[in-house]
């Protein structure tokens, strides 16, 4: 795969320093807590700082798997932090979010995938907050039993990303499946009234009929919520990015979500999972 030209001007962003942003990297370094925001080097960390909120990242900061565009390390986990959901819970309220959005590394190594460690953090969550809770959840190798328990702890949204369209996953997710992906949206869709959520990356490879097809097999899963942004390579050990996508081409991937029966989406070059969540859901209830 080809690497494209330099980054276009419209995909950077300043590094803001506030008294705001470091209250937040105070309190997640109290908490002793990991972010996606930094794990995942999100191009949005500072905008989302500067408004004190950030993506938790639970269970650890090192993944089970090595999908070859992201940032975060593959090695081998540490044993769960059971102090982690508490810790959580805290930062959610010193930050005084009114919506939490807690995200995690994949961990094949547990029974559960870590299932229970998302259900405690929600539940601890609701102990001390009124926030509403999003979940970003890896696809639990498509188990059941795991995806009950994220029913039963009842989040507001429940978001995994289907990250690329069917053709490339085997390139860019040798570790996931795309049947899995859209299989675990459909069940937390049909056995529960949980607002649904995915998204994907556009600039891998992909073709414009892909993407409509990837688009038609979220709808058909009951995916409630969209998201699409520009893939951005971590480094040059990543994947390279193949397109970047012009602000025209997003107005058109508008179009295609439209078309397709989508209403409530978030499309374009910096949107990420969790970019402006609150927003997406609050017009998704109106």
């Amino acid at each position: 795969m080809k690497t494209t030209s330099r980054l276009p001007d419209y995909l950077k962003r300043p590094i803001i320093d506030t008294e705001k942003t470091k209250t937040v990297r105070r309190i997640l370094k109290n908490k002793c807590l990991n972010t996606v925001c930094d794990g995942a080097r999100c191009p949005n960390k500072s905008e989302c700082y500067s408004h004190n909120t950030a993506t938790f990242l639970i269970m650890g900061n090192v993944c089970t798997r090595n999908c070859r565009y992201c940032n975060i390390s593959s090695a081998r986990p540490e044993a769960l932090d059971e102090c982690e959901p508490r810790h959580i819970a805290e930062a959610v309220k010193e930050l005084g979010l009114k919506f939490a959005v807690i995200t995690s590394v994949t961990r094949d190594d547990l029974p559960d995938g870590g299932a229970e460690h998302f259900k405690k953090c929600v539940e601890e969550i609701r102990k001390i907050s009124d926030a509403k809770i999003e979940i970003l959840t890896p696809d639990f190798k498509g188990n059941n039993t795991a995806l009950d328990i994220i029913i039963n702890a009842k989040p507001d949204v429940f978001n995994h990303n289907i990250e690329t369209v069917k053709q490339l996953f085997r390139t860019a997710r040798p570790q996931g499946n795309y049947e899995t992906s859209i299989k675990v949206l459909n069940y937390i869709k049909t056995n529960s009234s949980i607002v649904t959520k995915s998204g994907l990356m556009v600039g891998l490879g992909e073709s414009q009929e892909e993407i409509e097809e990837t688009l038609c097999d979220l709808k058909q899963a009951g995916v409630d919520i969209l998201t699409i942004g520009q893939y951005i390579q971590p480094s040059k050990e990543h994947l390279p990015v193949a397109k970047y996508y012009t602000l025209n081409e997003f107005e058109k991937l508008k179009e295609l979500a439209q078309k397709t029966g989508f209403k409530n989406y978030q499309i374009g070059p910096l949107v990420r999972s969790s970019y402006h969540a609150k927003n997406c859901y609050e017009e998704y209830k109106i």
